[in-house]
């Protein structure tokens, strides 16, 4: 690969070219895991050769990443020429529910504890979220 990109590059570079990761190292260890799919077959080489159109499905902590690969990366580069190399196809995540937002009742500041029936009512509260 002297100094060319080829049409084809190993999932471990993509992923740390593409700034999913913070280290190859780590990009080989998510794709070694399981927790990198390509086209829907799960892979678990860091070796594995994606290609120019390929839909990687990666599950990392929190979240759910679907890219479509748009080119093979050069380098790691700043994050405009990481976005270059993909598609997000990312679905959005859903609304929250209003209820979830609903703040807990509130308390005098220096109230001291709350009392046996004060703690049922948040109980109450706490259970119809």
């Amino acid at each position: 690969m002297s100094g060319t990109v080829s049409e084809r590059q190993r999932i471990d570079k993509w992923l740390f070219f593409a700034r999913v990761v913070k280290s190859r190292s780590l990009a080989a260890k998510l794709a070694q895991a399981g927790r990198v799919r390509v086209n829907r077959n799960k892979i678990e080489q860091a070796a594995y050769q994606i290609k120019v159109g390929d839909v990687l499905t990666i599950s990392l902590e929190r979240r759910v990443l679907v890219y479509r690969v748009l080119a093979p990366g050069a380098r790691r580069g700043p994050a405009e020429e990481a976005r270059t190399l993909y598609e997000d196809m990312t679905p959005p995540a859903p609304p929250k529910d209003d209820t979830a937002r609903a703040s807990p009742p509130k308390r005098d500041a220096g109230a001291g504890r709350p009392t046996k029936k004060q703690r049922r009512a948040l109980d109450r509260w706490r259970d119809e979220r």
